[in-house]
């Protein structure tokens, strides 16, 4: 079983599972939002669970050998996120007590230092509850995972291309040890059944133990990029996070708890694990260029930004499916294709790095605002440009359906606005493109926000449904 099947590690693991040959029970929150093709999902099983809830009836089959435990909540909370880890731990023991489950694996993070911060402390914490229990546990313990899609390397990524000049706080200087995403994924595959591992934790890093200030130049000089950064004593873990979270795509929770992590010196105890493995440690460098090597091939398989965590709305995403009807204001545009099968690429590849086709600065002045009153801004991106699947960010909009079959896509705003918002597209038989953006304001100040923007929405839309189905 698959726990955290949703998440960054978890869909990597999930491709890494499945080439080992292995049956596994992917279990989600919402079935609808595995972010896998059509083809992974009809070689799993997945069953809706929610650790933080305790269900009626209980959907986990009894046959499961090994559980991945891959469950976190930091970027759920700034106060209360250990507190739901450790519900959410001792609820999944519960779950599975009645299972012939022979071994717990947890993804855990280093935690070597006499003072830790309230997110080590949290995971140190599970640890404890899972290893009580009456199931063999095998933790691995990991500081920074670098890999395409990682939140640590996005953030990096984002301070370094964007920020020639930083001014940065002193936490730049602490040593932690960086560790390849394939590294972690070695790990995780190399310790399944294999019995010296049970109930034992381990350490787990790359070659390479380096400071913030450290792999933030390595990765400047790996870009050809010119650096120049300005350590002072004087900023907050609170002006810290904000700095964080207007420079880089991270939401102000994830940078505050990540903030209070960075003061904490995060470096792997000695062990044997890769060499008895067989694993071979990569650098922090070698690291980034396998990082790059997917970007480019533009074959990123997971990404942290695809979180339900990283928008406004955490849960029930599946009731705003339905695009209401009544009390909604719409802008409904259509427009005959000459060729359909273009046009639905364009749609397949609307936002990210190629715009909405029209009109891209006010898009973008839109996204800087959105970031500034609190949002999450266009700074997500998406993980593919060209493939999506129901449950992706992208954007400031969550994706809601999309069904290549059907040639439709339900985009659903999670930008700041004053209602809720939808954008639709859907190519008919006839080869006609329906563009239909709906809005169901709340309140006076929704049906303002709503007219304000009409003379907007009255050349954005059509010029944006105009490039989909002409390609100009």
């Amino acid at each position: 079983m698959l726990t955290g099947a949703n998440g960054y590690i978890g869909v990597r693991l999930l491709y890494e599972l499945l080439k080992e040959d292995h049956e596994v029970v992917c279990a989600v929150r919402s079935a609808s939002r595995l972010s896998v093709p059509e083809e992974v999902r009809e070689q799993i099983e997945i069953i809706e669970i929610d650790f933080l809830d305790v269900p009626d009836k209980n959907p986990i089959p009894a046959d499961i050998d090994v559980a991945y435990y891959l469950i976190h909540s930091m970027t759920s909370s700034t106060d209360s996120f250990d507190q739901m880890e450790a519900d959410s731990a001792t609820n999944f023991l519960r779950q599975i007590a009645h299972t012939s489950c022979q071994q717990i694996i947890y993804l855990s993070g280093i935690v070597n230092q006499d003072v830790l911060s309230k997110h080590l402390l949290s995971r140190k914490r599970v640890e404890e509850i899972l290893s009580a229990s009456s199931i063999p546990t095998t933790v691995l313990r990991a500081g920074i995972i670098v890999g395409s899609g990682s939140s640590s390397f996005e953030i990096i990524r984002d301070l370094c291309e964007k920020l020639p000049v930083m001014i940065t706080p002193k936490w730049v200087n602490t040593k932690t040890h960086p560790i390849a995403i394939r590294n972690v994924m070695s790990f995780l595959i190399g310790v399944l059944g294999r019995e010296e591992c049970l109930n034992q934790s381990y350490d787990i890093g790359g070659l390479n133990v380096l400071t913030y200030k450290q792999m933030m130049q390595q990765y400047s000089e790996n870009r050809n990029l010119h650096l120049t950064m300005l350590t002072v004593p004087v900023m907050t873990p609170k002006l810290s996070s904000y700095w964080l979270y207007f420079v880089t795509s991270t939401s102000y929770k994830l940078a505050r708890n990540l903030v209070n992590s960075m003061s904490v010196e995060v470096i792997a105890r000695k062990n044997s694990l890769a060499e008895d493995l067989g694993i071979q440690l990569y650098s922090y460098k070698e690291a980034l260029d396998m990082a790059f090597a997917k970007i480019e091939q533009n074959n990123v398989a997971s990404s942290w930004k695809d979180s339900m965590v990283s928008g406004r709305f955490r849960y029930n995403i599946n009731k705003f499916k339905q695009v209401p009807k009544y009390g909604c204001l719409r802008d409904a545009q259509t427009r005959k294709t000459e060729n359909p099968e273009e046009a639905l690429n364009r749609i397949w590849s609307i936002g990210g790095r190629n715009g909405y086709y029209y009109a891209d600065f006010l898009w973008k002045i839109r996204g800087y605002v959105d970031k500034l009153f609190g949002g999450v801004g266009l700074r997500r991106g998406r993980t593919n440009q060209d493939k999506i699947y129901s449950g992706d960010s992208l954007d400031f909009w969550r994706v809601l359906v999309a069904d290549k079959k059907e040639k439709r896509l339900l985009l659903f705003a999670e930008m700041r606005v004053p209602g809720e918002a939808w954008l639709e597209f859907q190519i008919d038989e006839d080869d006609v493109i329906h563009q239909t953006a709906t809005f169901r304001p709340r309140g006076l100040w929704g049906r303002l926000y709503w007219y304000s923007m009409l003379p907007f929405h009255y050349f954005i839309f059509a010029g944006m449904i105009k490039h989909i189905a002409n390609g100009k």
